[in-house]
């Protein structure tokens, strides 16, 4: 379907107003921090909206109305969970972490483990934003043009969008990505929200959709041998991928880490896990209710794409259309800055220490330039496996939880050892490499769903974790080292400034909290 002129002109100017004010944000950084983590000058509402719009990606737009429109509105139960795991991590480990002034998560395991940890952290981050965050996101912006340019080739698409999102992430650091996140973040649930709306309007009234649809699509609770989202799942294993996408990412945690005050960070994500909720309505449901639209669509991953070009008018399309090319853009540049941070901060610097600030900048950059370079010659072989979703849903389900458990051990269990840690991280990774044998290429104990796999894998590390610790002998110099940074009600026992909040409470990041978590379990009541 080509697009109108008024279109083409809409998009034009949103791409060069984008980059305009990404490089409009450059200033004369002199330290890392500068850089990476934008001075640590970030308020609440720029980092909700930003971490908002690097959750929401291309890849989610894509895959949870593509799930939406397979097997109903239950894949929503990873953004419910994730709300309330954002209310977790704002009370309870954004403080710490704050106060503690990390710049990287791996520098984390550092300092409360080893360095072994960091680095094989750091190598697991690295790979997890390229190959996944940054490949998928291009591939999934890829399926949105190919509609509308259906004669060009999938590397045109890749290349062009990988260099916007490029340049302005190179030039600007983490400042940029921000402010760019925040307009996009803005444009992106307005297009969903026409999209749904405009559904609404063809479809009539919210009875007549839900007598017409099978039952259990409009259920978030399903059975034990459902497909995407079984019940179980939803106390452990989909909690767990939730830790590591929210506690442990580091272009999640990265916005965080640049919060001006302790109460901004813990608002900032707060404001991101308010922001969750409504995406049941503005991706999941307009979905599951193109079901009704297009029962025989070949590819479920197609329908937003389908919904868009054949529901909007012109004008209204380029519109839109911004929408999704700033979801596009969100996730490509926040996995960036966490791997060009990463790379420069826990893997070069720990290498070639000896070197200024702005040497550790322009490394970066580099990193950068190549990580996207890398990413953009990937995201073409994505298109041979079968779904987007399921199949980043299941990688993380396989490479995170020895992650999880380290991090949760170093947070909360003083007597978390570093042979402990290194252990988990090299004998979960292997049992998980058995669990991938068993479900993919040749069952010794029979096929595995994902998430189950998850839970099982997280389980062993546990097991691995508490043994290794607990038989190792320590001495006090191996306390006091392992120990650096404390665990979170250690730094509450011994570090607590006066609050920084003294406004009324509802307006707190606790009153924030509980507004999220009552309209959180509001909502998934409406929907059981």
């Amino acid at each position: 379907m080509p697009l109108a002129g008024i279109d083409l002109l809409i998009i034009t100017a949103y791409i060069l107003f984008i980059c305009w004010r990404g490089i409009s944000a450059r200033t004369s950084y002199s330290t890392a921090d500068d850089y990476f983590l934008a001075n640590r000058s970030l308020s609440w509402p720029v980092i909700g909206l930003s971490l908002f719009a690097t959750n929401i990606s291309t890849s989610s737009i894509i895959g949870l109305g593509g799930s939406g429109y397979k097997t109903g509105i239950s894949v929503f139960n990873y953004e419910w969970t994730g709300a309330i795991m954002l209310v977790i991590f704002a009370l309870f480990i954004a403080p710490y972490y704050i106060r503690n002034r990390l710049t990287t998560m791996p520098e984390f395991l550092e300092r409360r483990f080893d360095h072994r940890s960091r680095f094989y952290f750091s190598v697991i981050s690295i790979l997890i934003n390229v190959l996944i965050d940054i490949a998928g996101a291009l591939y999934a912006g890829s399926l949105f043009l190919r509609g509308l340019f259906p004669d060009i080739d999938l590397f045109v698409f890749v290349g062009v969008m990988a260099l916007i999102a490029g340049l302005y992430t190179v030039v600007g650091g983490l400042k940029a990505v921000v402010l760019t996140d925040s307009v996009q973040g803005i444009l992106l649930a307005v297009g969903t929200g026409i999209i749904s709306v405009m559904l609404f309007m063809k479809l009539g009234s919210w009875t007549e959709i839900t007598a017409a649809l099978p039952d259990n699509f409009m259920s978030l609770i399903q059975p034990l041998d459902d497909e995407l989202t079984p019940w179980p799942t939803l106390f452990v294993s989909i909690p767990i991928l939730g830790f590591y996408f929210m506690c442990s990412n580091q272009h999640m945690v990265q916005r965080i880490l640049g919060a001006k005050s302790i109460e901004d960070g813990k608002k900032g994500a707060i404001f991101a896990g308010f922001l969750k909720l409504p995406i049941l309505f503005l991706l999941v449901l307009p979905g599951t209710m193109g079901l009704l639209l297009y029962p025989d669509l070949e590819n479920a991953n197609f329908i937003f794409p389908t919904m868009l070009y054949d529901l909007l008018p012109a004008g209204l399309l380029g519109i839109v259309m911004t929408g999704f090319i700033a979801a596009l853009m969100s996730s490509i540049d926040s996995a960036l800055t966490a791997s060009g941070s990463i790379a420069t901060l826990d893997i070069y610097k720990n290498i070639v220490p000896a070197k200024s600030e702005r040497h550790f900048i322009l490394v970066g950059k580099i990193f950068i330039i190549l990580f996207v370079t890398i990413a953009s010659l990937w995201a073409p072989f994505i298109e041979q496996f079968p779904t987007l979703w399921e199949y980043l849903q299941a990688v993380l389900a396989y490479l995170t939880p020895p992650v999880v458990t380290c991090f949760l051990g170093g947070l909360l269990w003083r007597r978390a050892s570093a042979e402990g840690a290194f252990y988990t991280l090299l004998l979960g990774t292997f049992f998980a490499f058995l669990m991938v044998i068993n479900n993919y290429v040749y069952p010794i104990w029979g096929t595995v769903h994902y998430l189950y796999s998850a839970t099982m894998i997280f389980t062993f590390s546990c097991l691995v974790m508490v043994v290794t610790s607990a038989l190792q002998p320590r001495t006090r110099a191996g306390r006091e080292k392992e120990g650096a940074l404390g665990t979170i009600r250690e730094m509450a026992d011994h570090d607590q400034p006066a609050d920084e909040y003294s406004g009324p409470w509802y307006l707190s990041s606790k009153g924030f909290a509980f507004f999220v978590c009552t309209a959180t379990l509001i909502l998934v009541i409406s929907f059981w």
